[in-house]
């Protein structure tokens, strides 16, 4: 085979080393500057250099980030997820910002406030940020700023409503963010949070954004704390957050069904089933069907999951009964198979019937009991020893029979 060979004058291109990565940083009111990091060498001295190339001083001050919309920054831990041609930029590091947040939060300017807020709840979505500033206490600060929000701005909120509505959002926004991290235990809140934030439920309905996180802080609540769940359930009833299924916002829809999947999973057991009764009354299962399923929009893979939960909940209900073998001595078990068949058959009776015709009835309840596809047709409880279904079968049948004793006749026939 003749053997090509590569002219003189050219050159075969290599590939960069791996540690490599090639990337654009970016300063305030300076030219971007290319640049090659190289991964094996520390953090610090990476930044040292940038620091450096712009005349910056105490380079222990700043710190690389995302240039993107997450804006979050590069650390030792995830330095390896920094791609060839990112686009980086030199900021202050997150201690830094962490510290001049907290002050600015603090501001006796609503404006400056309302600012610090928002910046607040952009960053706390960035782990390394929310170490730095739950390290100053932060949680702290916006719990209470929360607490006594209401009272210290009554003012504000008849002439300016909007701002303080846009400031109450950034402050709940970023404790959410903070607490997701899982850094903080939900045990550490006071019952005048709870009940301010189940307030908000009612108070600002009309506001989604707080209404969401009201509802989203209501749920992490319940689902991390036993004490907790106990507090939000004195404070929140299902009459309350039904009217927020009957709106046309499924974001808070699902977070609404999420909320009562959390009461509902963490309740003990002889309250369950009070609860699912109290669902019934409400008419919690028209109000999904009407208001979720059926409305003139697709069901997000969110809200699918949630009334999934809601359904798995709710058929868990029914396991001791479906486990429960019927007691063939038990007259008042025993009184249910009876209007089964009362229904059934003595609907055709005439009404001027003599007793003696009755008790030709009675005589004939073996030929009813195989009508009506019992397989023991002397003792139908026997029927119901098997489980499952157990006495759940007998439960459903009569609901039909009572319920919808029109349609049970038909069947029988």
């Amino acid at each position: 085979c003749p053997v090509v060979l590569a002219p003189k004058n050219s050159s075969v291109a290599m590939p960069p080393p791996a540690d490599i990565v090639k990337v654009a940083i970016e300063w305030p009111g300076a030219f971007p500057k290319l640049m090659e990091i190289d991964q094996k060498k520390p953090l610090s001295s990476i930044i040292k250099e940038v620091c450096d190339g712009w005349s910056l001083a105490n380079h222990d001050q700043f710190a690389l980030q995302h240039a993107d919309s997450s804006n979050f920054y590069i650390t030792e831990k995830n330095r390896n997820e920094i791609k060839n041609g990112a686009i980086l930029r030199l900021t202050t590091s997150p201690a830094q910002n962490a510290q001049q947040l907290h002050e600015r939060i603090q501001s006796s300017s609503m404006d400056a406030k309302l600012e610090a807020l928002k910046d607040l709840a952009n960053y706390s979505r960035d782990v390394t940020f929310a170490q730095e500033f739950i390290n100053l206490d932060g949680i702290s600060l916006l719990t209470q700023m929360v607490e006594s929000g209401t009272e210290r701005y009554q003012k504000l909120q008849k002439i300016m409503k909007p701002c303080f509505g846009d400031m109450l959002s950034f402050t709940l926004t970023a404790f959410v963010e903070l607490m997701d991290h899982g850094i903080v235990s939900w045990d550490t809140f006071s019952v005048a949070f709870i009940k301010k934030i189940a307030s908000y439920v009612n108070k600002f309905a009309s506001d989604i954004s707080i209404l969401q996180r009201s509802l989203a802080i209501l749920e992490s609540m319940v689902l991390n704390s036993h004490d907790l769940y106990q507090k939000v359930a004195q404070e929140i009833t299902i009459g309350q957050l039904i009217p927020h299924l009957q709106g046309t916002d499924q974001e808070i829809q699902t977070y609404t069904i999420a909320v009562i999947n959390a009461l509902f999973l963490k309740a003990p057991d002889d309250k369950r089933q009070e609860m699912a009764n109290i669902l019934a009354q409400k008419q919690l299962r028209s109000i999904i069907l009407t208001h979720v399923i059926r409305a003139q929009r697709a069901i997000n893979n969110e809200m699918a999951h949630q009334l999934y939960v809601l359904q798995v909940l709710t058929f868990n209900l029914l396991e001791d009964r479906m486990m429960t073998k019927m007691d063939p001595q038990d007259q008042a078990q025993r009184d249910i198979i009876f209007e089964l068949r009362r229904i059934a058959f003595d609907a055709e009776s005439e009404p001027n019937n003599s007793s003696g015709s009755m008790e030709k009835r009675k005589s004939m309840y073996t030929r009813d009991y195989k009508k009506l596809g019992f397989i023991n047709h002397v003792n139908p409880a026997m029927d119901f020893t098997q489980t499952p279904p157990g006495m759940m079968a007998l439960d459903n049948m009569l609901y039909f029979a009572k319920h919808h004793q029109d349609a049970y006749i038909r069947v029988r026939l």
